[in-house]
């Protein structure tokens, strides 16, 4: 068993985590509470702006521009959004997960890092990082999505790239939280095309353009990659401290258990010495009777 000194200074040491976890805790459900709004708020505009281009562009038939078809480049460029900080559970490893595991080979990736975590390990794992934007995901703004996306929008019209992905966590509520992969270029016409069925599909109008289609697009496509990036920041930043929130609660109330533990370990000890102390004492006396 371990003596007294060692159990009472253990004791002190997760008392002190405990201090960390708990101020980490509230200052994530701070956080929290703006971001939740944040990205309940914008969440709507965006599955709308996504929902919207694609049915477009699935009722406009075939338009030759160079945004609408796989680029001659094998390669797979992909935005990942994690955080610049750990303890948030899983949050960062999902998103990693979701490359490394997935069904892309390592040397077709081409990867656009908005996080140190993330950037991190997928350097560990081999991945090429081109661009790093880690500054802006503590407070994203929709000129830094501009930015990203112009880069990105850029690489696919010289060719360099023949896919555009999104990696973020989604922000379902509080405690739930979905990491999603998302292919933003070539626009996913099947998905629309999935969706309206019979009657439907055979009614809808066709997509008529002003001013010509080729304009419209590089008008419109820019805003659509630009607005997604933008949601999915605001909603990894929400899902982010909700994650962080999780993960110290948990921590704080696995350290209440182990100092609770730790004190009856010391009260057993205590007991046991004092115990040992009486006998010794009795002994004594007991002696110098005879």
């Amino acid at each position: 068993m371990a003596s007294m000194r060692d159990i009472k200074r253990r004791k002190g040491s997760i008392q002190s985590t405990q201090q960390i976890t708990k101020a980490m805790k509230l200052v994530s459900t701070v956080k929290l509470q703006k971001a939740k709004q944040r990205a309940e708020k914008s969440k709507n505009y965006f599955r709308c702006m996504y929902e919207t281009v694609v049915s477009m562009l699935a009722k406009a038939g075939n338009i030759n521009h160079p945004y609408l078809h796989p680029g001659n480049s094998e390669k797979k460029g992909i935005i990942v959004i994690t955080s610049n900080r750990g303890l948030a559970g899983g949050y960062n490893s999902n998103i990693v997960k979701l490359i490394t595991q997935g069904s892309f080979r390592k040397e077709d990736v081409v990867v656009y890092a908005i996080g140190k975590k993330g950037r991190d390990a997928l350097l560990r794992y081999g991945y090429s990082v081109r661009e790093d934007y880690s500054d802006i995901v503590e407070e994203p703004l929709y000129s830094d999505a501009m930015e990203v996306s112009k880069k990105v929008l850029d690489d696919f019209a010289n060719g360099e790239i023949g896919e555009i992905y999104l990696a973020y966590t989604g922000f379902k509520n509080t405690v739930v939280h979905e990491p999603t992969l998302l292919k933003l270029l070539p626009v996913d016409l099947g998905a629309a095309e999935g969706e309206a069925s019979g009657d439907a599909q055979e009614n809808r109008a066709p997509m008529n353009f002003e001013p010509e289609d080729d304009r419209a697009l590089d008008m419109i496509i820019p805003k659509y990659v630009t607005s997604l990036i933008f949601g999915g920041l605001v909603e990894s930043v929400a899902s982010e401290n909700g994650a962080r929130m999780q993960a110290m609660d948990s921590a704080t109330s696995n350290a209440e258990e182990m100092i609770d533990h730790l004190t009856l370990m010391y009260n057993r000890a205590r007991q046991g010495s004092i115990t040992q102390e009486l006998t010794e004492i009795i002994a004594g006396a007991n002696a110098i009777s005879m």
